[in-house]
């Protein structure tokens, strides 16, 4: 028996018990069930949790296997890449959504457009995990709906074969639902603001979470400049809050991400506490940019001075109270911080860098390997870089080295349009195009994302358009740059009303009145003409 024959008969029975509910129709039931598979936002962080732990593990049998995922700022967005992943690549396997706090800073707060730098209503990010889970159960219901509309016409044609194939698709249904890698910052505050948040996040469908160690309240986009990191002690203690957020929910597969900034961090903003020579604080304090002071009278009004290496150290400080590191101690910084967050319950790590360069990445990454083997990366891949000239720069570069004549090129103006034909540009964008299956193999990326993706896009096809439109173009900018190319490309979203739930509605509604049901979906539906 079939798992949608079990769901009829199960409402057949409840409806058997009950001697009014003749008119309830137990397939029509069913349907509905089997539209919502998923209650709760729990019932999705469980799920999705499984899922990605067993992408992890294929991933360590098999650096090809990597996952993606494309960052969101609205429900209807994420909905449509999953569409689009289901209808292009015919499964969701691999990949995921990412949930950016830099767009919800940007698009989603009721303060208006926002630096990315936590202060943006917390609250906002768990609404978004909510939206876009709602979104993506929508789609399930609407791909479903028209199979149940197919096999109630299969059946009126008595077309057995098509019937039969039809409920095999609904047996073995694919849901749009899929793992979000859902961004908490810094924790929006101190750890009990962090386990709170987390919870709500939790509560809304995630089940992989990724905090930053840099202060909460001095919190900057990790491609900016004046990032300042905390003690480790201090964010392991917010990896610990995370980790009781999901036990707590009974989500005990829960993925932590801990992300480090100290690469492009030069400054703290305090002094790490160290109890004995040699332990993690004083390998953090280790770090600090200052001067040896032999007495008393080297020491200022408002100075700090702390014992390290046996001698008083005096931290240089700014006029802002910060403590500033030395020079060209990042990589060292951000080995220590993945190394110390994978050994206290953090699962996955991620670098932010500067720039996108699988040697960088893989230098930092076998360094963390010597202590945890099985140490693997989300990475970013970031709009915040500019992809064509750093890869035209690293192909420079490698020609260079290897003594071919790079004279036809000025490495300063690689970006040029003069060069978009030439061999360089051609390697560069090769060594894009392979660069995340390249990362995986040789820097333990398991997952990639790309941040910003749509922020972007909007910001494209929304110049593309107004500058036909309102120009001398008219209603032909649209309809050749938007509609043509959503029929010739087969867009669901051109039946609009179809995408919104028209169709689900009217079905609904003919469950619930039977013939009395006044419906959308008549013959003077514009939406025919599609």
């Amino acid at each position: 028996m079939s798992n949608y024959t079990k769901e009829i008969d199960a409402v057949a029975k409840v409806r058997n018990a009950n001697s009014t509910w003749s008119a309830i129709d137990p397939e029509s039931a069913a349907r509905m069930r089997i539209q919502n598979r998923f209650r709760t936002g729990l019932d999705i962080a469980r799920y999705t949790a499984k899922i990605m732990r067993d992408d992890m593990a294929a991933y360590d049998a098999d650096s090809s296997q990597y996952t993606q995922s494309l960052g969101c700022w609205h429900g209807f967005i994420g909905q449509q890449k999953l569409i689009a992943i289901k209808k292009h690549l015919k499964t969701t396997k691999k990949r995921y959504l990412y949930l950016s706090g830099w767009m919800v800073a940007a698009l989603r707060s009721e303060f208006g457009p926002l630096p990315d730098q936590s202060m943006h209503e917390k609250t906002s990010v768990s609404s978004l995990i909510e939206e876009l889970y709602t979104f993506l159960r929508q789609a399930d219901a609407r791909e479903l709906d028209q199979l149940f509309m197919d096999l109630d016409a299969a059946r009126e044609a008595g077309d057995k074969a098509k019937e039969a194939d039809l409920l095999n698709q609904i047996e073995n249904f694919e849901t749009h639902v899929v793992p979000i890698v859902a961004d908490i910052d810094a924790g929006f505050g101190n750890p009990e603001a962090t386990y709170l948040l987390a919870k709500k996040m939790i509560e809304a469908g995630a089940c992989c979470i990724q905090i930053e160690n840099q202060v909460s309240d001095e919190k900057q986009c990790g491609h900016q400049d004046g990032k300042v990191t905390v003690p480790h002690s201090d964010f392991l203690a917010k990896i610990n809050a995370v980790r009781y957020a999901f036990l707590e929910l009974g989500v005990d597969d829960g993925v932590i991400v801990a992300r480090t900034d100290s690469l492009g961090a030069g400054l703290t903003k305090q002094i790490a506490v160290t109890n004995e020579p040699g332990d993690l604080g004083d390998q953090y304090n280790s770090f600090l940019d200052g001067d040896y002071v032999q007495s008393a009278e080297d020491i200022q009004n408002g100075d700090v001075v702390i014992k390290a290496n046996g001698k008083l150290l005096k931290p240089k400080r700014l006029a802002s109270g910060l403590f500033q590191f030395r020079k060209d101690t990042g990589i060292d910084r951000v080995v220590l911080d993945c190394i110390t967050s994978l050994q206290n319950g953090a699962d996955l790590l991620w670098i932010e860098t500067e720039k996108p360069h699988v040697g960088q990445i893989a230098e930092m990454v076998n360094r963390i390997r010597e202590a945890v083997p099985n140490a693997k990366l989300v990475y970013n891949n970031s709009p915040s870089f500019n992809w064509t000239l750093n890869f035209r720069q690293q192909v420079f570069d490698t020609m260079q080295s290897e003594g071919k004549d790079v004279s036809a090129y000025d490495r300063a103006k690689l970006m040029s349009v003069d060069y978009d034909e030439t061999e360089l540009a051609k390697l560069a964008d090769e060594k894009i195009r392979t660069f995340q299956a390249d990362a995986a193999r040789e820097a333990g990326i398991f997952h990639h994302l790309i941040t910003l993706p749509t922020y972007h896009t909007a910001a494209l096809s929304t110049d593309n358009l107004a500058k036909g439109y309102f120009a001398d173009q008219g209603m032909l900018a649209y309809v050749k740059g938007v509609q043509r190319q959503e029929i010739r490309q087969g867009i669901a979203c051109v039946k609009h009303q179809n995408m919104a739930g028209s169709d689900i509605g009217d079905n609904h509604k003919e469950y619930f009145a039977g013939e009395a049901a006044l419906k959308a979906g008549g013959k003077d539906n514009t939406m025919n003409q599609f």
